[in-house]
């Protein structure tokens, strides 16, 4: 069962490739895992709609903290973000839980996360969920084709500036987070009593930067050879992303051996928050099947 949805909650940590994660867990000791990655600039509470109806549907379902945030470590380095990085945490995860194979979901940049440990590690993601977010290796070359959805991405290049980013995201009590996460969403998706846990995981000591160098160590992309998606993938994409364009869900679905879209037209890139019980049944049908 689950140990505790209070959003400060101390989880359980585990020690994964030389730093220690912080995590939620719930369901079933002996259930199928399945790995939950947040994106920016949630932590493991982004999933709260999500936890108690995969742990009912028979699930192990591990929540992290993903390296940088809230309750996890937070390296200083940037290359101690780069993507061969995150996948190895991942692994880790099962790794510390004896488990040979998991499945895998992800949002925003742990969909990017998610993607990547499935390229990486075929054999050990059973089954992958993706929510709104691309496969890091055609977002630069659709960015390239498609100047719309550059102009949609000009945020990224700002967030690899040294210092600015900080002190613009962490000025007059985090505004520009706050609005940022209000004004991309369905009115009411965030409520005041989210924004505070939010902004309290943003004040953990080094937080801000180390959420940040996920975007500052993007220009050490490792390279990928070979980016086939081997194991089943569910793309969810809400329609009305701000960020996203459809065309990414489509580009990186391509890449995958056995793949489907699911559009969930009347969602913002906040999908899993705004249509809880579409993405909760289509995860659980997926995940059973």
């Amino acid at each position: 069962m689950t140990r505790s949805l209070n959003p400060q909650s101390p989880g359980i940590r585990y020690q994964v490739n030389g730093i220690a994660l912080h995590c939620i867990e719930a369901g079933p000791e002996d259930g199928p895992l399945v790995i939950l990655l947040h994106g920016f600039p949630e932590f493991w509470w982004g999933w709260r709609y999500q936890i108690g109806p995969l742990a009912e549907a028979g699930f192990r379902v591990l929540v992290p903290d993903q390296r940088g945030y809230n309750l996890s470590g937070k390296p200083e380095a940037r290359r101690a973000y780069d993507l061969d990085t995150l996948a190895e945490d991942v692994v880790g995860l099962a790794d510390a839980l004896s488990r040979q194979t998991f499945s895998l979901v992800g949002h925003d940049w742990g969909g990017l996360a998610a993607w990547w440990t499935a390229s990486r590690h075929p054999d050990r993601v059973s089954k992958l969920g993706i929510l709104n977010a691309p496969h890091p290796s055609v977002a630069g070359a659709y960015m390239r084709a498609h100047p719309s959805q550059m102009m949609r991405s000009l945020y990224v290049g700002f967030f690899q500036i040294p210092f600015l980013p900080e002190t613009m995201l962490a000025a007059d009590g985090y505004r520009s987070l706050k609005d940022a996460l209000r004004r991309t969403s369905r009115p009411g998706t965030f409520s005041d009593e989210d924004i505070a846990h939010y902004e309290k995981a943003w004040s953990q000591p080094g937080a801000l930067t180390a959420m940040l160098n996920w975007y500052r160590a993007l220009p050490f992309k490792p390279a990928m050879k070979d980016a086939t998606v081997r194991p089943p993938t569910l793309v969810i994409w809400g329609s009305k992303d701000r960020f996203l364009e459809k065309g990414l869900a489509e580009a990186s679905v391509a890449l995958c051996e056995k793949g489907s879209v699911r559009w969930i037209e009347n969602a913002t890139h906040w999908v899993q928050h705004e249509e809880p019980e579409a993405v909760n049944a289509a995860l659980v049908d997926f995940l059973k099947a």
